[in-house]
């Protein structure tokens, strides 16, 4: 994924708002809570901030010419660029890192965060899964960067979703919406 440094800094400065929103969550709240109580206050937080936030977006999906309407539902969707999923359990498994990169390549975004409120600190339950994107600027924001899924795919160049004015993704910049449409996954 090519993605240039206006579009890198935007998804740079969308992940790290998101980083400390649930840091100062996690610390007023601590472990033990359901998902949704944390998706529910990290959401409100992160709009308090000016961030677009969409909660639960189920979005469709065509594989083998057959079409999913509700293939899949992201937790949170922050400025149309970064996608937040939000767990709270005793520890992180290897399918949970799985399950965002799976969303972030049939989007085609570039970063994703996988957030487990369940532990004592948050930084063990924070991940940062990149879909074939490095970000050379903003290294004090990789919170566990040894952990984080690069997957080497590259894509069609593209800016990320938030920094697209127009394109065929059905995003438009003035309203900070998306248009439904299938998607199709690269296979």
């Amino acid at each position: 994924m090519n993605v240039s440094e206006h579009a890198a800094e935007i998804v740079e400065t969308t992940a790290a708002a998101v980083i400390d929103s649930a840091v100062k969550i996690h610390i007023e709240l601590g472990p033990g809570l359901l998902e949704s109580v944390y998706e529910t206050v990290l959401s409100k937080d992160l709009r308090d901030r000016g961030l677009i936030v969409v909660r639960q977006r189920a979005f469709p999906f065509t594989f083998r010419n057959i079409t999913f309407e509700s293939g899949f539902r992201l937790d949170l969707f922050v400025n149309d660029c970064v996608v937040i999923e939000v767990k709270s359990v005793e520890a992180l498994l290897p399918v949970h890192t799985k399950q965002v990169l799976t969303y972030l390549r049939l989007l085609d975004l570039p970063l994703g965060l996988l957030i487990n409120f369940g532990g004592a600190t948050l930084k063990s339950g924070l991940r940062r899964i990149k879909n074939g994107y490095w970000s050379s600027s903003f290294s004090c924001l990789r919170a566990n960067n040894e952990e984080a899924v690069h997957s080497g795919v590259r894509t069609k160049d593209r800016e990320p979703r938030a920094a697209c004015a127009e394109d065929n993704c059905g995003h438009s910049a003035a309203t900070g919406s998306s248009a439904t449409k299938p998607f199709q996954p690269r296979m």
